[in-house]
């Protein structure tokens, strides 16, 4: 997961070939952002939200598996709500802080005792003065 300052084509297609190789499919919505992913050597397959048939997962070969959604991105967005819901509201000023702490907690997959400590640390020593 990467944070970007925009949701434009221009920032949206780099990082999309950024992390993902020659070849790769994408899976994405309908936001234009990501059309040119196709002549960027990227096969590019997406659900459509949109009415009046909104879809959310498809299943392309008929085995039984919806192998096309994007069901990740919309669980994370839903991790970011909620740890913003008890801030009650966020001033642009400090999103961006909010959006890293929220990204490192995200990319944090084991907590390493060197991981629990440099959390714990800065609580003991605040305790201790």
């Amino acid at each position: 997961m990467e944070l970007a300052a925009r949701n434009n084509r221009a920032t949206l297609c780099p990082l999309a070939e950024g992390y993902s190789r020659p070849g790769a499919t994408v899976n994405s919505d309908e936001w234009v952002a990501y059309d040119p992913l196709p002549q960027r050597g990227r096969q590019r397959v997406k659900v459509k939200h949109s009415r009046p048939n909104p879809e959310y997962a498809r299943d392309d070969d008929a085995d039984g598996v919806r192998e096309v959604h994007c069901n990740t991105i919309e669980g994370i967005w839903t991790g970011l709500r909620n740890f913003l819901r008890p801030f009650r509201g966020v001033n642009k000023v400090f999103l961006a802080g909010y959006l890293a702490i929220f990204h490192w907690g995200y990319n944090i997959k084991i907590a390493t005792l060197q991981f629990l400590h440099a959390l714990a640390t800065p609580a003991i020593t605040t305790l201790g003065t």
